[in-house]
């Protein structure tokens, strides 16, 4: 799973690296972003691309609260497009969420709580996320009724799919990443199914490079640059086997 990652560069520096309209209002630089935190979403329309900022933690138009967006930040790439709280998005509303690493957890000898480590993009460049994106409204008193008139909130989630060899020795899952050679047919709502599948494999073993950091990362109030800097080197000892 991705349940945490960095988002510090600014949005103009997005705008330009992706070729899209900057969003309304720019985010602080987060060094350890957490589910229902406000994200760059890059979406598509008719003419141009866009970024927006949406919060992280999918929520289907059909729940009746926000409370589900906090188990909704990944979509597993195997079963995506049959599970009802996800299949309508990735059908209709794909979008990327650009990052400068994540984080993950893994299980380490003579080691009793998880180890943290940072990964990161081996040439610098931003990490791209496989995203979908939804729009909720709140209901009326009747609990069924959708409220028309109320301000929608967006919200997003990342997929996941089975580890590329640098990863699968920390985890057994990897955010699906996306090269800029397909953002297109990634954010075109009538690309092809197959196609669009076919996008969310494992990325290249040599695309990523991770170390372990500091615990600090396990506090969310701990929002800083000092998260990534790196401890010395732990033997290549973790288990695979966390959830």
């Amino acid at each position: 799973m991705c349940g945490r990652f960095v988002s510090a560069s600014p949005p103009d520096e997005l705008a330009k690296y992706f070729g899209a309209l900057e969003p309304d209002g720019g985010l602080e630089p987060n060094f350890n972003v957490a589910p229902t935190n406000e994200v760059y979403v890059v979406r598509a329309n008719d003419e141009n691309r866009q970024i927006s900022r949406l919060r992280w933690g999918l929520v289907p138009f059909w729940a009746k609260d926000l409370k589900i967006g906090s188990k909704m930040i990944n979509a597993r790439a195997e079963t995506v497009a049959e599970k009802p709280a996800f299949r309508t998005s990735y059908r209709r509303r794909r979008c990327v969420i650009p990052a400068d690493g994540f984080y993950e957890w893994a299980k380490v000898d003579g080691q009793k709580a998880k180890q943290p480590f940072f990964i990161h993009r081996h040439d610098g460049e931003p990490i791209v996320f496989a995203g979908l994106w939804e729009r909720w409204r709140p209901r009326l008193e009747d609990g069924k009724t959708i409220d028309e008139e109320a301000e929608p909130v967006e919200t997003c989630t990342i997929l996941t799919t089975t580890p590329n060899k640098t990863m699968e020795a920390i985890h057994n899952r990897m955010p699906v990443l996306l090269a800029p050679s397909v953002w297109d047919d990634w954010l075109a709502p009538d690309s092809d199914p197959d196609h669009i599948s076919s996008l969310m494999v494992p990325a290249p073993d040599d695309l990523l490079d991770l170390y372990p950091i500091s615990t600090a990362v396990n506090n969310v109030k701990n929002k800083g640059d000092h998260l990534i800097d790196p401890l010395p080197d732990l033997p290549a000892t973790a288990d695979r086997s966390i959830s």
